[in-house]
């Protein structure tokens, strides 16, 4: 369906997304291995056994600290961000939406010290990244898990990490209901039949967009870089993507932008 609106409908378009995958054990009755049978233990292969259903086994259950290099555990990774907040970034802060305290953007286990690199039991430590609206900075803070204290912290302006699934969901929110969201409201009346009226409705990916000396941008786009900005991808849930590439939502000033 190509539409004369900006937002057309587009058929068969394409766009990577990357998704994890969670890995289950799986035991299925009689061995799928092999023929061999453990002593005492007879091979079932009637179409009743072909059919039982697979069982699916449990989790081991998870520790509240993990060790060396482990993947931070919940429990750490909830610390990790108590702690980063503190009371003055918690208060002073602003995320997406305008409340109290910034985008949490990642919470990764850092890396050790030179010093440390090959030690039995080195420190555990979490690198937590913030975008504060407020100010449109980038913030890593690095915390030591066992002492519960802020070792570093580093905060930089420009730098743009790609953008959380709260802040895609905000973009498309704001462009829904700016004037430049016509075609892609017109477009979405056209596909299903009914009004687009919120983000949910949509399957929408998001990338950053900046300008800069490789990105020569529009005038009024000049600011995306030091300001924080998105483009997206949208798609109907379960149905066409609609091109919305030309529009750029700034979410810093909160204010749609055409590229051309």
């Amino acid at each position: 369906m190509n539409r004369r609106h900006l937002g057309k409908v587009v058929a068969g378009a394409a766009v990577a997304v990357t998704a994890a995958a969670a890995l289950v054990a799986v035991s299925l009755p009689g061995e799928a291995s092999g023929d061999a049978q453990s002593p005492g233990v007879e091979a079932d292969n009637s179409d009743q056994a072909r059919q039982r259903p697979g069982v699916v086994a449990a989790a081991p259950p998870e520790r509240a600290k993990g060790e060396g290099r482990d993947p931070l555990t919940d429990d750490e990774l909830e610390r990790a961000r108590g702690i980063a907040l503190g009371r003055g970034l918690r208060s002073g802060g602003e995320d997406v939406r305008g409340k109290p305290g910034p985008q949490q953007i990642a919470t990764d286990l850092a890396e050790p010290a030179p010093a440390e690199v090959g030690a039995a039991d080195p420190p555990r430590r979490a690198d937590v990244t913030f975008y504060d609206y407020k100010d449109d900075a980038y913030i890593t803070k690095t915390v030591d898990l066992a002492s519960g204290k802020v070792e570093r912290t580093d905060t930089q302006h420009g730098v743009q990490p790609p953008p959380t699934r709260e802040e895609v969901a905000e973009a498309a929110r704001l462009l829904i209901a700016d004037p430049l969201g016509d075609g892609l409201r017109k477009d979405y009346q056209d596909a299903t039949g009914r009004t687009l009226t919120g983000p949910g409705q949509l399957t929408v990916t998001g990338f950053v967009y900046r300008v800069d000396a490789e990105n020569p941008g529009p005038d009024r786009l000049a600011d995306c870089g030091r300001h924080r900005c998105v483009r997206l991808f949208t798609r109907v849930e379960n149905g066409p993507w609609i091109d919305t590439r030309q529009l750029v939502v700034d979410l810093s000033d909160r204010k749609v932008a055409r590229l051309a």
